[in-house]
Order: C-alpha cells, then sequence, then structure tokens
C-alpha cells in the first residue's frame, strides 16, 4: 500500500539549514494499522506531510499503490490534530462530511447518503444536522473522521489526532479508531507522541530517532483483538512491549529477548 524509499527532507540550505528527515525507509502493508512514534522535534509531521504530498521531499520518494507521490493523492485521506480548524463553522455536519465527495462523481442525494452512513459509523447517527460549535471536542473530531471515512480512501493519516482531547475522550476516539478499522479494512498510519497508544492501536509500532529522522525500531504488536482499556493494558506483554518502545524512543538500548 506504501513504499517511503530513502526519503529526505530539508528545510532552509546553508548553514541554518534543518535536516528534518534523512534516508527513512518504511513499507506498510494493505489493510494495516501502523503508529508511528518518536521524540518531540523527530519529523513525524514533517513525513505524513510528505506521505500525503502536502511538501515535496528533497530526496527520495513516496509511492502510495504503487505511484508516486508528487501532489495529494485521490485515494488518501487526512485527519488533523486541531479538529476546529478542520472542520467549517458554518457549515452543518453533515455537509462537512460530504465536502470532500464532491471531488467524485457523486450526486447530492448520494453524498448526504454517505455522510449519514460515516455519521452512523461513528455514533452520531442524529448529529448531521447540527453545527460544529454545537459540540464537544470529541465529538468534533469524531466528525472529522467521519469525513475522511466518507470518502472511502485506500490510505488514511492521522497526525496526532487525539492530542487535543482529555484522557477520557482519547480512550473513546482510540477504540472507534480500532473499530473503523475492523469495519472498513483500510489502511491507517498513525502519527503519535503517546507511546501507550502506539502499541494499543497498532499493529506495528514504528520508532523515529531524533531529527534528522530515520526508523530506529520497528516492532510488531501480537496482542489479542478485540482489544481492551483495561485488560489490555494490564496485560504483561503490552507493559513489555510498551517499555520496549519506550527506550527506543529515549535512545536507550532495547533489553535482550
Amino acid at each position: 500500500m506504501l513504499e517511503i524509499s530513502n526519503l529526505s527532507h530539508v528545510y532552509g540550505s546553508g548553514p541554518g539549514a534543518h535536516h528534518a528527515i534523512e534516508g527513512l525507509n518504511l513499507s506498510v502493508a494493505e489493510g494495516e494499522l501502523l503508529c508511528i512514534v518518536g521524540p518531540s522535534g523527530a519529523g513525524k509531521s514533517t513525513l505524513l506531510r510528505s506521505i500525503a504530498g502536502l511538501i515535496q521531499p528533497t530526496g527520495g520518494e513516496v509511492r502510495i499503490e504503487g505511484k508516486l507521490v508528487k501532489q495529494t493523492p485521490d485515494n488518501l485521506a487526512v485527519v488533523f490534530q486541531d479538529y476546529s480548524r478542520s472542520l467549517f463553522p458554518w457549515m452543518s455536519v453533515a455537509d462537512n462530511v460530504a465536502l470532500p465527495l464532491r471531488r467524485k462523481k457523486m450526486d447530492k442525494q448520494q453524498r448526504r447518503a454517505a455522510a449519514q452512513e460515516a455519521l452512523e459509523s461513528v455514533g452520531l447517527a442524529e448529529a448531521g444536522k447540527k453545527y460544529p460549535f454545537q459540540l464537544s471536542g470529541g465529538m468534533q473530531q469524531r466528525v472529522a473522521i467521519a469525513r475522511a471515512l466518507a470518502y472511502r480512501p485506500a490510505l488514511m493519516l492521522m497526525d496526532e489526532p487525539f492530542g487535543s482531547v482529555d484522557a477520557q475522550t482519547r480512550e473513546d476516539l482510540e477504540d472507534l479508531v480500532l473499530q473503523v478499522r475492523g469495519h472498513h479494512k483500510m489502511t491507517i498510519v498513525l502519527i503519535t507522541h503517546d507511546i501507550d497508544e502506539s502499541v494499543y492501536v497498532g499493529d506495528r509500532v514504528v520508532v523515529l530517532s531524533k531529527a534528522p529522522a530515520h526508523v530506529v525500531g520497528d516492532l510488531k504488536v501480537e496482542l489479542a483483538s478485540p482489544r481492551d482499556q483495561i485488560t489490555t493494558r494490564e496485560h504483561s506483554d503490552f507493559v513489555h512491549l510498551r517499555a520496549e518502545v519506550g527506550r527506543l524512543v529515549r535512545g536507550l538500548e532495547r533489553t535482550p529477548a
């Protein structure tokens, strides 16, 4: 689904240039949920924007379904952290969700039906006629996720999507992502700074180094499904893997197997 080869990106030039990413290689299989973690300033968002075609990397390449990414692909959707800026306050919730569908050959009735189906899938079946400001932060982020789902992308990118909500809402949204992924069988790349979150939702956790970022760890998550916020996090395998990811993020050596 996703192949990243020798990716590099430099901001600026000369002595003051900032090397955000250097020689990064990564692949993601179809249907996989990959979490990417790393120290603050490790280039996680730069990587996501390179995948999405929002910036052009200064070196290497990104391919989605075998096609070189030169601009934002039609088969991709992005969910950002700041839901308040990604939703249009003057549009109803249903219209916000249906908006990207104008790029597809769908009439108004089809767009409305797709938007309602997406809202139902995130637990907001009755919210279509409301406006974003009438919803809580967690509900607004559900709307942003519904908008991505309505588009039916081959690949969904999520840039620290739960960083602006409280702890309980964060857990609810983590479970929502697992539920949505299971239902739609889509490929998801989720950027997060939360180590526990990466282990809880991911099939794999990729750890980036400090800038310039490259992959320093690629760990498979083999926790039983369905996962539960209490029992899964108490399991010894979860505790062990969380510690391994934490060591890699902090630049420490992994413990022997």
